[in-house]
């Protein structure tokens, strides 16, 4: 596909400005988790997600993006990889790359999809793990199993080949992020004192202004997340996935809130702002 000078640099700077966006979306996360846990594990999330930006930006640039976009597959499609670090041809900064971006848009963009896929754990395992061994847990997670779980579709994998559709992530990212926070979570056990001999104990957050603040940041960023993968600035594309992305956004708010006030009797944020990233989150694939 040939592109124009300024259609290329049109592109190229659209890219970057969702790659802004995703990046936003770790505050997102911080405010969030924050805000939804005790007061006394406020630095521990904070710290959390400082080095998970960290660890996910570094991993990737040494194995991650050779191993989600392999130039080969060493076990049919299911394990690939390249070399270690990056490697930009001759052609890294013109269309010749890619019509859409330079070879350097496009591994920033994808990293920080990987440093989003183990921010989603954080927050399921939060209070119940140590800081250290959830550190070694997240480099794993972003070095080896979420490049080669990516790579089975967008780095034209197994499940590439049987058609299977996944826009921007609702399974390559938050899915198999879930998988890992099902995991974690189950392994891990509840929260100390949260469920005793006379029922089920809230364990409420201690700040909501922070988690909404958080919430609000994240839909902020997702529009990076989702309009950056449509790979151009092309604005019939982009239009449509911004608008799909906001509808499902204020849907996930209407199914929670009317679910959890008919149960309880009674609103609950919490639910509510949890329900909106339900939306975002299901219409990622097909946004």
């Amino acid at each position: 596909m040939n592109v124009t000078a300024p259609d290329f640099t049109i592109n190229n700077t659209w890219m970057l400005i969702s790659t802004i966006l995703v990046f936003i979306m770790h505050l997102g996360f911080a405010a969030l988790e924050a805000g939804l846990t005790r007061a006394k594990n406020t630095v521990n999330i904070l710290f959390k997600n400082t080095a998970i930006i960290s660890i996910g930006l570094l991993s990737y640039s040494i194995c991650g993006f050779s191993l989600m976009y392999p130039d080969e597959f060493i076990i049919k499609k299911w394990f690939g990889f390249s070399q270690f670090g990056l490697n930009p041809n001759a052609n890294w900064d013109t269309s010749i790359y890619n019509p859409g971006y330079t070879y350097y848009t496009d591994f920033i963009f994808q990293a920080m999809f990987a440093a989003t896929a183990a921010t989603i754990i954080s927050g399921a395992v939060a209070e119940r793990i140590k800081l250290s061994s959830f550190l070694i847990f997240s480099s794993i997670y972003v070095s080896i199993i979420y490049p080669i779980a990516g790579s089975w579709k967008w780095g034209g994998g197994w499940l590439d080949d049987l058609g299977f559709y996944d826009f921007a992530g609702s399974t390559l990212v938050h899915g198999v992020g879930g998988w890992g926070a099902l995991v974690g979570a189950y392994i891990l056990g509840p929260r100390t004192g949260k469920y005793t001999r006379t029922g089920i104990k809230p364990i409420m957050g201690h700040n909501l202004p922070l988690a909404t603040i958080g919430v609000f940041l994240l839909w902020f960023g997702w529009y990076g997340f989702n309009g950056g993968s449509v790979l151009s600035a092309n604005p019939g594309p982009v239009s449509k996935v911004f608008v799909t992305t906001t509808l499902a956004g204020a849907s996930g708010i209407m199914g929670a809130m009317l679910i959890s006030w008919s149960l309880s009797k009674k609103p609950d944020l919490s639910m509510v702002l949890n329900g909106s990233l339900a939306g975002l989150v299901g219409i990622t694939a097909g946004a």
